[in-house]
C-alpha cells in the first residue's frame, strides 16, 4: 500500500517537473523546443531516486509506523555502538533495543569463540533471558 502510494505521489511530482520544466525551456528561453524537452527529461530522471526516498521516507512516516519506527530503532542502535568494544555492554544493549521493539518472551545471543581449539565446543553460547 505504502510503496503504491510512494509512487503514485512521485510520478505525480515528477510528471508535474517535467511539464514545467518544458513550458519554461520551450517558451520562455531562447532553446529550440528538442533541446528543452531533452533537458526537461534528463531533469526529471535526475530527480527521481532522490526524489523517491524522500516520498517514501514521507509515506512510510505517516502510513507505514511500523517500518519507519524499525529503521529508526536500528539507526539509533548503530549510533549508539559505533565504538563500543565492550561485550558485555554490547549485548546488553542489544538485548535492550531488542526487547523495547519487539517485546520477546527471551532472547539467545551466540556468540562464536574467537578459536575453536580455546574453547569447548559450547562455550560460545550465552542465553540471556528478558
Amino acid at each position: 500500500m505504502s510503496r503504491a502510494l510512494a509512487y503514485a505521489l512521485l510520478t505525480a511530482l515528477l510528471v508535474g517537473t517535467f511539464i514545467g520544466l518544458v513550458a519554461l525551456t520551450t517558451d520562455l528561453l531562447p532553446f529550440s523546443s528538442t533541446v528543452g524537452v531533452a533537458a526537461s527529461t534528463l531533469a526529471a530522471a535526475a530527480l527521481f531516486n532522490p526524489l523517491r526516498k524522500r516520498v517514501q521516507r514521507t509515506v512510510d512516516r505517516r502510513f507505514n509506523r511500523t517500518r519507519y519506527d524499525a529503521e529508526q530503532t536500528v539507526t539509533e542502535f548503530a549510533f549508539r555502538l559505533r565504538d563500543a568494544v565492550d561485550l558485555d555492554a554490547i549485548q546488553a544493549e542489544l538485548l535492550s533495543t531488542i526487547g523495547h521493539a519487539l517485546e520477546p518472551t527471551h532472547a539467545t545471543i551466540w556468540i562464536r569463540p574467537a578459536s575453536p581449539l580455546d574453547q569447548a565446543p559450547d562455550a560460545g553460547v550465552e542465553r540471556l533471558a528478558l
